[in-house]
C-alpha cells in the first residue's frame, strides 16, 4: 500500500493522508460506526474519551480479524459540534501515533446521533494482505 500526496494540491492539515492506494491481494475489513460507550453502558462527556474508547473498539473489531490500526486505510468520523473536532483529532493523533503510513480521514459535524450523549462516531476500513 502508499499513500498518495500529489504535490499539485496542499498537503494534509492534520495526521492523514489525502489517499491510499491498495493494490491486488488484499481483503478489506469494514468496521460499523463505533460510538464512545464503555463495556458497562457508561458514556463519557468528554468527547476525547469518547473518541479513544471509539478507537478501543476499533482496535478489538480489527484484531478479530487479525488486522492492527497499521491496516487501516480510511477512517470517516463524525462530531456533533465543531467544538468537539479538537478532542477528536487529538484522539486519533494518539492512536496514529505509532502509525507509519498514514490512512485516508474525513471528518464531519453532524445534527447527532442514537443518543443525545453521543459526540463522537467513528468508523475505518482496513485493508489486510492475504495470504
Amino acid at each position: 500500500m502508499r499513500t498518495l500526496e500529489p504535490d499539485k494540491i496542499a498537503p494534509p492539515f492534520a495526521r492523514y493522508a489525502h489517499g491510499v492506494s491498495v493494490p491486488a491481494g488484499y481483503r478489506l475489513v469494514f468496521t460499523s460506526g463505533q460510538l464512545g460507550m464503555a463495556t458497562d453502558g457508561t458514556i463519557p462527556e468528554d468527547e476525547g474519551a469518547q473518541a479513544d474508547l471509539c478507537f478501543g473498539n476499533i482496535d478489538a473489531i480489527l484484531a478479530a480479524d487479525g488486522a492492527t490500526r497499521s491496516d487501516v486505510v480510511r477512517i470517516n468520523a463524525f462530531v456533533t459540534d465543531r467544538a468537539y473536532m479538537a478532542g477528536y483529532m487529538a484522539a486519533r493523533d494518539r492512536w496514529l501515533s505509532d502509525v507509519t503510513r498514514l490512512p485516508a480521514s474525513t471528518l464531519m459535524i453532524v445534527s447527532g446521533f442514537t443518543q443525545p450523549e453521543f459526540k463522537v462516531e467513528i468508523e475505518v476500513v482496513a485493508a489486510i494482505r492475504e495470504g
